[in-house]
């Protein structure tokens, strides 16, 4: 078929052409030509572009190797993939991403590759990068209601406890904290990009792991003339408590009426299990105003200050991460004003993967299509009635079909979002996000995917 080189000038670049007819006769009314511009190329074309920013890389569909030990090899197309399948000399491990493990001996040759990674408290971007090409990249989505889950969870043990009258002598002065320990809701930040590395290192031949990290002064931020000894001479500095220092903040004033000399008390603007006791999250309040704002008769017109936990949960995480990754691979250490410099040089958008490209030294090399890695609470364990509906009990067997899981029924692929009536029924959720419930007997094929999502 001829392909002349004109520029098709009223379709979108980034979707796929229709093919149609340079003839405006054969155009119909519902068509979405444009009869008054002549459409000079005949020819359709797939969805090639990628991350933007108006680079000509082109997305690569790739094929993960794993060698008869389980190690990974340099990937490879689809093609060949399919031809080693069909001659038995490799078999299918994983779907997604869809990797094959060798069946034959092969040599060791491998190409030097980087792992970039983009650090962050609610997002990350991780990218693979040689010479020549892009191996993998994923944006990373990470769980932000840990904290919300072990609140309830001390709601739940301090109920129970008060409700049976259990005693148990005082803990508190046996517990101490090691050096390098983090927080239940940091460590598991810290452990999922741990755990996605390793990941992404037993699918492509990574020798070297570049990360971006960042160190937050959030007195600094606060203040920027701050120095010396102000570091030790806080707001709340000669104060015996934070309430005393709201309602010295306050003028000892109630914030919605503007009334004095009244009963007052200090209201968390945001629930003390998100939003903690740190002062821009207390306010003012008189008794009446208070006990009306949780009954829902008044609203307080109250905005609460910007939030520094991300910040501050990276400066926490930075350095537990860097010390476990060195104990298995060799690990640089970059700044973010590093990654912009050199993404503003490359014309490259602002993205998770795309620093993460930028990052592993990637400018000018062929990309490939990226997944999306979120992470989600699998386990089913939950508090429950026995089957005589009397005392609680823990149910603590797993299914074998687990929320997020790959599954096949009447050939149609789904994600699995749950499974109820003890077992029996799956509750699945196609690519449109359409819920279906379907029994377990029906399903052809479960493949265990872990957190990765639709590619």
């Amino acid at each position: 078929m001829q392909k002349l080189q004109g520029k098709l000038k009223n379709t979108p670049r980034n979707t796929s052409l229709v093919p149609c007819s340079v003839s405006s006769g054969l155009n119909k009314d519902q068509s979405p030509s444009d009869q008054s511009i002549v459409l000079t190329c005949n020819n359709s074309e797939e969805n090639l572009r990628q991350h933007g920013a108006g680079s000509d890389s082109r997305v690569l569909n790739v094929v993960y190797v794993l060698n008869k030990r389980s190690l990974p090899l340099m990937p490879t197309c689809q093609s060949r993939a399919r031809r080693l399948i069909s001659n038995n000399k490799a078999r299918i491990v994983k779907r997604y991403p869809f990797t094959i493990q060798l069946t034959i001996a092969t040599g060791e040759t491998r190409q030097k590759a980087i792992l970039g990674v983009d650090a962050g408290y609610q997002m990350g971007g991780l990218s693979a990068v040689n010479q020549t090409q892009e191996l993998i990249s994923a944006e990373l989505r990470l769980r932000n209601n840990i904290v919300g889950l072990l609140s309830e969870r001390r709601m739940y043990r301090r109920n129970r406890r008060n409700k049976h009258h259990w005693y148990r002598k005082a803990r508190f002065d046996n517990r101490t904290r090691p050096n390098g320990w983090l927080s239940p809701s940091m460590k598991q930040k810290a452990d999922s990009h741990i755990r996605i590395i390793d990941k992404f290192a037993s699918l492509v031949p990574v020798n070297k792991i570049k990360i971006e990290t960042a160190k937050f002064d959030i007195q600094k931020i606060n203040n920027f003339d701050i120095h010396g000894k102000e570091y030790q001479n806080g707001v709340q500095k000669d104060f015996e408590n934070v309430r005393e220092y709201v309602l010295y903040r306050d003028n000892h004033t109630c914030q919605h009426c503007k009334k004095t000399n009244l009963l007052l008390q200090v209201h968390h603007i945001i629930s003390r299990k998100t939003g903690g006791n740190r002062p821009d999250n207390l306010v003012t309040l008189c008794l009446k105003c208070h006990e009306k704002h949780h009954r829902g008769k008044i609203k307080l017109d109250i905005k609460i200050k910007k939030d520094f936990r991300p910040e501050a949960g990276m400066s926490t995480m930075r350095k537990y991460i860097i010390s476990e990754l060195r104990k298995k691979y060799v690990v640089e250490e970059t700044f973010g004003y590093i990654t912009k410099g050199k993404r503003i040089e490359n014309k490259i958008e602002k993205s998770h993967i795309n620093d993460a490209f930028v990052i592993a030294g990637g400018n000018n090399q062929k990309r490939c299509g990226n997944y999306i890695i979120e992470q989600k609470r699998r386990n089913n364990r939950c508090l429950q009635t026995n089957r005589k509906g009397f005392a609680p009990s823990v149910r603590r067997s797993r299914y074998k079909i687990q929320p997020m899981d790959f599954v096949t029924v009447k050939g149609l692929d789904y994600i699995v979002k749950g499974i109820f009536n003890k077992g029996s029924y799956v509750r699945v959720v196609n690519k449109n996000d359409v819920v279906f419930n379907f029994k377990c007997n029906l399903v052809d094929n479960h493949f265990k995917r872990g957190s990765v999502l639709w590619n």
